[in-house]
């Protein structure tokens, strides 16, 4: 026979406190003294209770549910970043629900009203739909990684010293021209800064520059499709010149790679590359990459702190709205691999 599930009477009648008490044990424990909360969680022991989650979440509304959204997980930062937020849950126990929202704003509106309905606490997002005001408008806390966050906290790569990285190390290399390739990003989202960098960093030191922001696409087939075009005109364009080539993220800079590989059978001196991300396809490419690492584990990490304390301060009895959105930004490292002298 199944075993009754013990309730909160049972735990009343066993320690001889009411089940107000008991109730109090489980929502705001430290109300009770420690001795209290001693003899409550042996009688737990005891009598061998286990939670009923959907019974805690239907009595103080807290789901203990996180929603995220991405854009796409065909790239490899979107697919790293959320295998670094979902490992969280060891630290935190928070649960997820993730929605990839590619096709449009109304589109990623229904998917919140959805998370909204299962009570989330918390949101993640990581696309470039919704304007921060509109998001801001949930009323719940919300955390924007690399992407416009005026009105809502963020996280961010520190997009201009990690593009300025990448192009000094190109010119230090002694390539005769450095080329960035990219989307043709809108100058509110923190990535436009790594094509910026890149422009002024050409400009100081006078080295002639080529930015090719034609890469577009709502697919990794459409992505590699229009990657093929750009490097039959680099190549053409600059026979027997050595080419520092600097994408914006490592999965067009593996695309890129592996174009050279089948054009060459290898990667010629005439070719340098360098990624950004240090996402897995970096160091798991035909030849390991050169990338400005983002520390994507310490922009999950982050961004988890920084939601949890959120979340955990609408929980107090007098919780203090934060005055005005937190903005970080995170330091990216230099990886130098075999894509680079």
């Amino acid at each position: 026979m199944a075993k009754k599930q013990v309730t909160f009477a049972d735990i009343s009648e066993y320690t001889h406190f009411s089940k107000t008490t008991i109730s109090r044990y489980f929502n705001h424990p430290d109300s009770l003294t420690l001795e209290n909360q001693e003899k409550i969680s042996q009688a737990l022991e005891d009598l061998g209770y286990k939670k009923n989650k959907l019974a805690k979440v239907l009595a103080n509304g807290k789901s203990e549910f996180i929603g995220i959204i991405v854009p796409n997980l065909y790239l490899h930062y979107y697919s790293e970043m959320l295998t670094q937020l979902l490992s969280s849950y060891r630290d935190y126990h928070y649960k997820f629900l993730v929605f990839v929202s590619d096709n449009g704003p109304d589109e990623e509106e229904q998917y919140i009203e959805e998370l909204m309905s299962y009570q989330i606490e918390g949101l993640i997002v990581l696309s470039h739909t919704l304007a921060s005001e509109k998001l801001a408008s949930y009323q719940i806390p919300v955390i924007a990684i690399e992407r416009e966050a005026e009105h809502i906290c963020s996280v961010t790569t520190d997009n201009y010293m990690g593009a300025l990285q990448a192009a000094s190390l190109l010119i230090r290399d002694h390539c005769d021209v450095l080329i960035h390739i990219n989307a043709d990003v809108p100058k509110i989202i923190p990535a436009y800064n790594r094509i910026r960098a890149f422009e002024d960093t050409c400009k100081e030191h006078h080295v002639p520059y080529e930015l090719n922001l034609n890469v577009c696409g709502d697919s990794y087939q459409e992505l590699f499709s229009q990657m093929k075009i750009i490097f039959a005109d680099i190549d053409e364009k600059y026979p027997g010149q050595k080419k520092g080539v600097f994408l914006a993220n490592d999965t067009y800079a593996n695309m890129f790679l592996n174009l050279i590989f089948q054009k060459y059978g290898c990667l010629p001196d005439t070719y340098e590359l360098v990624g950004f991300d240090n996402s897995p396809i970096a160091s798991e490419a035909i030849l390991p990459i050169t990338t400005i690492g983002q520390q994507i584990d310490v922009i999950a990490h982050t961004s988890m702190e920084l939601l949890v304390q959120q979340m955990e301060e609408r929980k107090k009895r007098k919780p203090v709205p934060l005055a005005e959105p937190i903005h970080k930004q995170i330091t990216p490292i230099l990886i130098r691999r075999e894509t680079t002298n």
